[in-house]
Order: structure tokens, then C-alpha cells, then sequence
């Protein structure tokens, strides 16, 4: 009997990984739209952050449809969102702060919008992204040439 291609089992499993945590948390697509539309406000309207996000994103439109698809992808496991954060954050003026700053506006904001366990279930992810964003930026500009692929 051949081996079963690996990629099918996870594509098959993904379907059900995906119930269970929208059962467990109460997150599904319309809530993580509403966490995002609302965050992402929250995030326009910021006197620290809203100048950055200002000077780099003139279509709001796509950005916040990107941003579900992440979301839909990290809190979810969906595999929406095909995309690099990374290399989209390492060249801005950002720093700890800026990090914290935005974890305290999402967190606010997941606890507005989710259920208690879907907020939690978002800001454990949250955090972790921002510390991982938040060394990438570190690191990149630390010694920018070698990490050329963070550029």
C-alpha cells in the first residue's frame, strides 16, 4: 500500500482543528473581522501608532482583509494568510514600545469584541508575534547585513 501524501493528511485535518477551536473559543470568521475592523480603528485613531500606519497604508480596504485572512490563519489554523510579516516590519521606525503599545490596544480590543476564552486564545498569539516581530526588528537592525533577507 503506498504512503498517504503527508500534505493531504494535514489539509484533511485542518477542517476539523479548526472546529475545535471555534467551539472551544467562540472565535469564527465574523469575529475576528469585527476584532480586526476594530482594532485596526483603534490603531488609526492612536497618536503613536496612527502616524506610522498613515504613512504606509493609503487603501485600508486590502490591508484589513489581509489582516483577517492572518488572524483567520493564527487563531483559527485556517491557512488563509500566505504572506511575510517579517520582511514587512523589520524596515519600520518601530521598537519595544511600539510593540507594547500595540499589544495593549489588541488585547483591549479582544477582550471588547471575544469571548473570554477567544480573547485569551488571540492575545497569547499576539504576544508571541510581537516578540517575534519585535526580535526580527531588533536583530535587523543590529547587524542589517547579515540578515539580508529581513530587509
Amino acid at each position: 500500500m503506498p504512503a498517504a501524501d503527508p500534505s493531504a493528511q494535514i489539509a484533511s485535518a485542518r477542517p476539523e482543528m479548526t472546529a475545535a477551536i471555534m467551539a472551544e473559543t467562540g472565535l469564527d470568521e465574523l469575529v475576528l473581522r469585527d476584532l480586526v475592523h476594530s482594532f485596526y480603528g483603534k490603531i488609526r485613531r492612536d497618536a503613536v501608532l496612527g502616524p506610522i500606519f498613515a504613512a504606509r497604508i493609503a487603501d485600508w480596504g486590502p490591508h484589513l482583509e489581509r489582516m483577517v485572512a492572518f488572524w483567520s490563519s493564527v487563531a483559527l489554523m485556517t491557512g488563509r494568510y500566505h504572506g511575510r510579516p517579517v520582511p514587512a516590519h523589520t524596515p519600520l521606525p518601530i521598537d519595544r514600545a511600539h510593540f507594547q503599545r500595540w499589544l495593549g490596544l489588541f488585547r483591549e480590543t479582544a477582550d471588547e469584541v471575544c469571548t473570554p476564552s477567544g480573547a485569551l486564545h488571540v492575545i497569547e498569539r499576539a504576544e508571541r508575534i510581537a516578540r517575534s516581530l519585535d526580535m526580527a526588528v531588533e536583530a535587523a537592525r543590529a547587524a542589517p547585513d547579515a540578515v539580508p533577507a529581513l530587509r
